[in-house]
């Protein structure tokens, strides 16, 4: 398959049945409700044989019947998402478009239209035209023009294609996985027995300058391209971690090939924590705090990546997105410029707390969703990492936080207590000074800084980024936060909360 893109369009050569069908199921991938591909070509160019490789992918049916809608003009299929299959090669009048309900086709799905030309006399926005002609006997070319951003999608589909050919994976079959709050996304790459995850990771910042001319992803310390990720696997794995391995990369385009490390938790199929791995993995942070750190960690590439410090900047930009986020949304008016100024010097004064105590490699998101559990293997072996691109050296406290007020299940106050004890019982703490009553001052504080600013992203992640399904969550992190909030630390950042929110 040859492929190159133009300003405005894509130019896609196949040379068999097979490239063409793998060219339906990379534009399948990329597929969401309301797009619209418009399939024009002489008869016999392979319009249908080409929307029937996108409607059998999405199916996950490579033998599905997928007859032409000559005849009935539209053909759905319940799939995801759902697509509608039109053919207005029969169309008599033109007019008659409207009255195939594709307009309500598209609010539930996408659509493939072949013919769209004797139906539209100007594709609706939203629409890609892909133009099909016969360029041999088995060759065919393809030329995508129309809405940018169908566009972006299938150009990037198109490269992991390429980065997948390169690589050795000419044939791969790559099937979607859920991606997270981030901008990246999943896929498996190959069958169940030799399946590697694909990182879909482009360079991107967070947003627009916030402060002092940065956006909110370099105050905070989040990673902006795979080379931070790939410069904190190959830390642990040679701290003697269990990180994936990383057969294949491409720093500048943002793509990983990486080992597929299972799939199994440590939670159960209803979403409860199971004790015994919870403390495995309170058993893995006290080794990894045990640890000492690198100043910085060179690539493979020669590059050095230096881990960034989880400094007072940081910190209380990520607490003040419960002043831009949550606390309005609670209270449905803006807050006052005093209650802010009361917010930042809480702040200031807790993290003066936290400054000075042991500083470790914080994961920043070590709980359920990101930890693998191993069964079968033995001791932290048990525990496989698969997100730390955001890691920064500050308290050890926070992944300890992190896990045991995991924001995705239920953790018990009982099972939370059981694990801090475990944590400073197991006696791996040798770094020096270690303080009990410390720790837990620290623990405290970081737990609540966690829980104020996740109440601020799951907000953001809904009316800022259209994801709803975070909301859910909001009533767990709500009482963690009570429970920190008894530390009697928090007593000025508890009266504050009851007096602007309600908490």
């Amino acid at each position: 398959m040859v492929w190159r893109v133009l300003p405005d369009s894509i130019r896609i050569t196949t040379q068999s049945e097979d490239q063409t069908a793998q060219l339906g199921a990379d534009i399948a991938l990329i597929l969401r409700a309301g797009d619209f591909i418009a399939l024009s070509g002489d008869l016999g160019a392979g319009k249908s044989s080409l929307s029937r490789s996108i409607i059998r992918y999405l199916a996950q049916n490579s033998v599905l019947e997928v007859p032409s809608p000559s005849y009935t003009l539209c053909n759905t299929y319940e799939t995801s998402p759902k697509i509608a299959h039109f053919d207005l090669y029969r169309l008599t009048d033109s007019q008659e478009i409207d009255e195939l309900g594709w307009e309500d086709a598209l609010q539930e799905g996408s659509i493939l239209m072949e013919w769209a030309e004797l139906g539209f006399e100007s594709l609706p926005d939203n629409a890609v035209q892909i133009a099909i002609k016969i360029s041999g006997e088995n060759e065919r070319q393809f030329a995508f023009e129309g809405n940018p951003d169908l566009l972006k999608r299938i150009k990037r589909s198109l490269e992991i294609r390429s980065f997948l050919n390169e690589n050795g994976w000419e044939n791969a079959k790559r099937k979607n996985l859920t991606g997270d709050a981030s901008t990246r996304s999943y896929e498996t790459i190959g069958t169940s027995g030799d399946a590697l995850l694909l990182m879909n990771a482009p360079a991107m910042t967070d947003g627009p300058p916030i402060k002092h001319g940065k956006p909110y992803s370099k105050i905070v310390h989040l990673a902006e391209d795979v080379k931070a990720f790939v410069a904190i696997d190959q830390l642990l794995c040679e701290m003697g971690f269990r990180a994936p391995e990383i057969p294949a990369m491409n720093l500048s385009s943002g793509l990983l090939l990486i080992e597929n490390l299972g799939a199994d938790l440590i939670i159960d199929a209803d979403q409860q924590p199971i004790p015994d791995r919870y403390r495995g993995s309170i058993e893995f942070l006290n080794a990894l705090h045990a640890c000492t750190l690198p100043d910085q960690v060179q690539l493979v590439t020669g590059e050095n990546h230096i881990i960034p410090a989880y400094d007072k900047e940081a910190i209380l930009t990520e607490v003040e997105l419960l002043l831009d986020w949550y606390a309005p949304d609670q209270s449905n008016e803006p807050i006052s410029q005093q209650a802010k100024q009361d917010f930042e010097v809480i702040w200031q004064d807790l993290f003066k707390i936290v400054e000075d105590q042991p500083k470790t490699l914080v994961l920043r998101d070590f709980h359920s969703p990101n930890i693998i559990w191993r069964e079968g293997a033995k001791g932290l072996d048990r525990i496989g990492l698969i997100d730390f691109q955001d890691a920064v050296v500050g308290p050890t406290a926070y992944d300890v936080a992190s896990l045991a007020q995991d924001a995705r299940v239920d953790v018990s106050e009982r099972l939370e207590s059981e694990l801090i004890n475990y944590y400073i019982e197991l006696g791996n703490l040798d770094y020096a000074g270690f303080d009990e009553e410390a720790f837990r001052t620290g623990y405290a504080i970081m737990a609540a800084q966690r829980a104020t600013k996740v109440l601020g992203i799951f907000v953001r992640l809904d009316l800022r980024d259209g994801k709803p399904n975070y909301r859910k969550n909001i009533p767990r992190i709500e009482e963690y936060l009570r429970r920190s909030l008894q530390h009697p630390v928090l007593s000025d950042y508890q009266k504050w909360l009851k007096s602007v929110i309600e908490l």
